[in-house]
């Protein structure tokens, strides 16, 4: 297996990438190859200041750097040799099988779309965070924030991509899928969560068990959270503002720990026909190499693959 990353996305970049990419290479098997994309010889001098030899890597020059505040749309069209750009069309030409970066999220949405393209069915591409609950298990809160406003039949596919993801990457069994709402009851919430409820009600394509509310978020109530990506977001950046509080009083135990995003590295972006992560804008070194160990694992359970087939036959008509 092939797995590209964006040497040069990144707030830490491009040490922190390079860093992270010779932790991985500890925990990959063999066969398997990281590709770096980024300034070549940025690249050879990060590697040097490792004492790494540069041939445990493959490595493709791209001279141009797409920015955190760039315009996604117009940065891939007008930055076509970006490491971002490379690498998706190397993606495309099926040179590596993952590409993985923490750069620009909204670049590499963009470059998914234009280069691999969405999966045959799917309206609207999303992403998801992973949220650690009591006792020690995880659920999937999607989508959060590709995309701001949702329709039903959108919201109705982010939980059958949850379910699918749940259950193939992260081994959950049978996932239950809620939706977040204000209340439990099934009349509940705006007019949104109504008519998503009544198409989820019922249905044979995934595990629905009804709404649940915020306070239910973290109690194990659910594997799989669905919301609209202005939802999900602020949701996401409210549990993220806690964790650094509490990081800075000192009152992180071993639970609250799990919230540090360095041990997810990254979410994929569901509903694309191929593998690509993306992970937090902040990463360090750890957080890199855990992004390539989920890039692995998506492509290795066939992701993308599971999720057509899923679309194949769904039992709910969607339409853009």
């Amino acid at each position: 297996m092939k797995i590209g990353l964006d040497v040069m996305g990144g707030d830490f970049a491009p040490g922190a990438t390079v860093a992270g990419a010779i932790l991985a290479l500890k925990d990959l098997p063999p066969a398997d190859r990281i590709v770096l994309f980024g300034i070549q010889d940025v690249i050879l001098e990060e590697l040097s200041k490792h004492g790494v030899d540069p041939a445990l890597f493959d490595i493709v020059h791209a001279s141009e750097v797409i920015g955190m505040g760039e315009h996604p749309t117009h940065a891939i069209l007008r930055k076509p040799d970006s490491s971002i750009g490379v690498g998706f069309k190397n993606l495309k030409q099926k040179s590596i099988d993952a590409f993985a970066s923490a750069g620009s999220s909204g670049a590499m949405l963009v470059g998914s779309i234009y280069s691999v393209n969405n999966i045959q069915g799917v309206i609207r591409p999303c992403t998801s965070a992973v949220l650690p609950q009591e006792g020690g298990d995880l659920s999937l809160l999607l989508d959060v924030g590709t995309n701001p406003d949702a329709k039903p039949d959108v919201m109705y596919q982010f939980a059958l991509l949850g379910s699918i993801t749940a259950k193939n990457v992260y081994k959950i069994n049978n996932p239950r899928i809620a939706l977040l709402n204000i209340g439990h009851e099934e009349g509940k919430g705006n007019l949104l969560s109504q008519a998503t409820y009544q198409l989820m009600k019922g249905t044979k394509d995934f595990n629905f068990i009804g709404n649940i509310e915020g306070r239910d978020v973290l109690r194990n109530k659910a594997d799989v959270i669905v919301c609209d990506g202005f939802t999900g977001n602020v949701v996401l950046k409210n549990l993220e503002g806690m964790f650094r509080i509490m990081m800075k009083r000192g009152l992180v135990d071993d639970y609250f720990a799990r919230f540090n995003y360095e041990s997810y590295g990254g979410t994929p972006i569901l509903g694309i026909n191929s593998t690509v992560i993306v992970g937090h804008g902040i990463s360090n070194d750890k957080a890199i190499k855990n992004m390539i160990l989920l890039a692995r694992d998506v492509h290795a359970a066939k992701l993308s693959q599971k999720i057509k087939r899923a679309l194949a036959r769904v039992a709910v008509v969607v339409r853009d």
